[in-house]
């Protein structure tokens, strides 16, 4: 199938089912369990990305495999120079916000959120949050994780009243 026919029926499909439909064509090097992957398009080379148990990806978010750069420098020598690949490992019980672009040659450890937008150019260790361009590690996965449940504890709205009010 063309890759651009392939993106579109990929496109059309929801979240969850695109992310079911990966697991079962073996897309990536490797995809743990409770995946979730937002984005439709995961570059040309999904068999270097790597994703844990328990994985979110928001929407937009850049998977980038491989530098170009050789191309500029091929023209101007007249030569072939190989174009650098490089392989993208994400860990366990993590969340990458919408926006960001995760370089090749990274590795994203366990227990990790990276913010909205951020550029992640090297690796990020365990129980981090990071953010920004570059990205870099601002808290604790642990810290991020009891101030979310101190401010949805002001909220009185959850799934389940939602669900009651429908029947």
């Amino acid at each position: 199938m063309p890759r651009k026919l392939f993106l579109l029926f990929l496109a059309i499909m929801g979240a969850n089912r695109r992310t079911k439909f990966f697991k079962s064509i073996h897309y990536f090097h490797k995809q743990g369990k409770n995946c979730y992957f937002q984005p439709f398009n995961f570059g040309t080379e999904p068999y270097l990305i790597s994703f844990g148990d328990n994985v979110k990806v928001a929407s937009n978010v850049h998977f980038i495999n491989h530098d170009i750069i050789p191309f500029v420098f091929n023209d101007i020598n007249q030569s072939e120079l190989p174009t650098r690949v490089g392989k993208i490992n994400i860990g366990d019980n993590v969340f990458i916000g919408s926006e960001s672009t995760i370089l090749y040659d990274v590795n994203i450890g366990n227990n990790v959120v990276i913010g909205s937008g951020s550029i992640v150019t090297k690796d990020i260790p365990d129980n981090s949050v990071a953010v920004g361009i570059p990205c870099r590690v601002v808290g604790s996965f642990d810290d991020c994780k009891d101030k979310y449940l101190k401010i949805i504890s002001n909220y009185t709205w959850s799934q389940n009243d939602k669900n009651k009010k429908q029947k």
